[in-house]
Protein backbone atom coordinates (compact mmCIF):
# COMPACT_ATOMS: atom_id res chain seq x y z
CA UNK A 1 0.00 0.00 0.00
CA UNK A 2 1.51 3.18 -1.10
CA UNK A 3 1.74 5.89 1.80
CA UNK A 4 -1.30 8.49 -0.25
CA UNK A 5 -3.46 5.55 -0.06
CA UNK A 6 -4.10 6.20 3.49
CA UNK A 7 -5.25 9.90 2.88
CA UNK A 8 -8.93 10.17 3.20
CA UNK A 9 -9.35 6.72 5.65
CA UNK A 10 -9.74 6.70 8.90
CA UNK A 11 -6.31 5.38 10.48
CA UNK A 12 -5.80 3.80 14.15
CA UNK A 13 -2.71 5.21 15.81
CA UNK A 14 -0.68 3.90 18.84
CA UNK A 15 0.77 6.75 20.48
CA UNK A 16 4.87 6.40 21.51
CA UNK A 17 6.04 9.85 21.69
CA UNK A 18 2.75 11.94 23.74
CA UNK A 19 2.43 15.93 23.60
CA UNK A 20 5.10 17.06 25.32
CA UNK A 21 7.59 14.07 25.76
CA UNK A 22 11.40 13.95 25.16
CA UNK A 23 12.84 12.41 21.88
CA UNK A 24 14.82 9.46 23.51
CA UNK A 25 18.09 10.45 20.98
CA UNK A 26 18.23 14.42 20.12
CA UNK A 27 16.12 15.90 23.40
CA UNK A 28 13.70 17.85 21.98
CA UNK A 29 10.11 18.10 23.10
CA UNK A 30 6.99 16.90 20.76
CA UNK A 31 4.40 20.00 20.77
CA UNK A 32 2.19 16.85 19.38
CA UNK A 33 0.81 13.34 19.73
CA UNK A 34 3.61 11.51 17.58
CA UNK A 35 2.64 7.80 16.90
CA UNK A 36 2.55 4.80 14.32
CA UNK A 37 0.34 2.67 12.31
CA UNK A 38 0.87 -0.76 13.72
CA UNK A 39 1.26 -3.85 11.41
CA UNK A 40 2.51 -1.67 8.53
CA UNK A 41 5.85 -1.31 7.05
CA UNK A 42 7.49 2.46 6.07
CA UNK A 43 10.28 2.54 3.44
CA UNK A 44 12.77 3.13 6.84
CA UNK A 45 11.49 -0.92 7.88
CA UNK A 46 9.76 0.56 11.02
CA UNK A 47 6.12 1.15 10.90
CA UNK A 48 4.38 4.03 9.38
CA UNK A 49 5.07 7.12 11.53
CA UNK A 50 2.12 9.52 12.36
CA UNK A 51 1.74 13.11 13.23
CA UNK A 52 -1.78 13.73 14.88
CA UNK A 53 -3.19 17.24 14.53
CA UNK A 54 -6.07 19.03 16.80
CA UNK A 55 -5.58 17.20 20.05
CA UNK A 56 -3.73 19.43 22.93
CA UNK A 57 -3.77 16.51 25.65
CA UNK A 58 -1.06 13.80 25.53
CA UNK A 59 -2.68 10.79 24.05
CA UNK A 60 -1.82 6.53 24.15
CA UNK A 61 -3.67 6.19 20.96
CA UNK A 62 -5.99 7.80 18.83
CA UNK A 63 -8.40 7.04 15.30
CA UNK A 64 -8.42 9.63 13.45
CA UNK A 65 -8.56 10.76 9.40
CA UNK A 66 -5.71 10.45 7.27
CA UNK A 67 -5.45 14.33 5.99
CA UNK A 68 -2.11 14.17 3.98
CA UNK A 69 1.36 12.31 3.59
CA UNK A 70 4.59 14.48 4.05
CA UNK A 71 6.78 12.83 1.52
CA UNK A 72 10.43 13.09 2.39
CA UNK A 73 12.86 13.53 -0.57
CA UNK A 74 15.85 13.40 1.46
CA UNK A 75 14.70 10.32 3.68
CA UNK A 76 13.02 6.63 3.40
CA UNK A 77 10.17 8.23 5.90
CA UNK A 78 7.15 9.02 5.02
CA UNK A 79 4.79 10.72 7.93
CA UNK A 80 0.79 10.12 7.90
CA UNK A 81 -0.96 13.51 8.83
CA UNK A 82 -3.81 12.51 11.42
CA UNK A 83 -6.62 14.65 12.38
CA UNK A 84 -10.39 14.27 14.62
CA UNK A 85 -12.85 12.85 11.87
CA UNK A 86 -14.35 16.59 10.22
CA UNK A 87 -11.27 18.83 11.05
CA UNK A 88 -9.16 19.88 8.11
CA UNK A 89 -5.70 22.04 8.37
CA UNK A 90 -4.31 23.66 5.99
CA UNK A 91 -1.11 23.41 3.87
CA UNK A 92 0.36 26.06 6.21
CA UNK A 93 -0.84 24.89 9.46
CA UNK A 94 0.67 21.09 8.82
CA UNK A 95 3.78 22.97 7.50
CA UNK A 96 3.83 25.06 11.00
CA UNK A 97 2.80 21.95 13.23
CA UNK A 98 5.83 19.20 12.21
CA UNK A 99 8.50 21.92 11.21
CA UNK A 100 9.99 20.86 14.91
CA UNK A 101 11.20 17.86 13.67
CA UNK A 102 10.58 18.45 9.35
CA UNK A 103 12.42 21.63 9.14
CA UNK A 104 15.89 19.04 9.12
CA UNK A 105 14.39 17.30 6.16
CA UNK A 106 13.29 17.89 2.39
CA UNK A 107 10.06 16.98 2.14
CA UNK A 108 6.54 17.63 0.15
CA UNK A 109 3.23 17.61 1.46
CA UNK A 110 0.71 14.99 -0.42
CA UNK A 111 -2.91 15.66 -0.39
CA UNK A 112 -5.66 14.37 -2.33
Amino acid sequence: MKTTDYIGKTIKVIIDRPLGSKHPKHGFEYPLNYGYVPNTKSGDGEELDVYVLGINKPLKEFSGQCIGVIHRTDDDDDKLIVVPEGIDFSDNEIENATAFQEKWFKHVLLRK
